[in-house]
């Protein structure tokens, strides 16, 4: 249960990042218009991939901001060619934990 939610946390991260992302390059960067037609449909399925989480709404965005926080370091380092720092890292590495933390007692309720 741990990896399949897990996967869809980073789904969920994704489809957040992509949908911030595309209105971020039609403003700063030039871009056109049309990028926000795939915004909008990146953050619906963002909202829609919420409500797939098996947990209560609240233990689901903390767990959530952990996984948010690594995959938006990815993205920063792997999209903005941004080299990240070993204190980067870490502060993901320990998002992600607190993450497995939270999850980890879903099934104790």
């Amino acid at each position: 249960m741990l990896l399949k939610t897990a996967l869809l946390f980073v789904a969920t991260a994704l489809a957040e990042i992509v949908g911030c992302f595309l209105p971020y390059l039609w403003l700063r960067k030039g871009g056109s218009i049309l990028l926000l037609v795939p915004a909008a449909a990146s953050l619906a399925l963002f909202v829609w991939l919420l409500t797939l989480h098996p947990a209560a709404s609240g233990r689901v965005y903390a767990a959530y901001g952990g996984v948010y926080v690594a995959t938006a370091l990815v993205w920063l380092r792997f999209v903005d060619g941004v080299k990240l720092s070993t204190l980067d890292w870490a502060g993901a590495a320990i998002a992600l934990c607190g993450m497995a933390i939270i999850v980890s007692g879903w099934s104790r309720q």
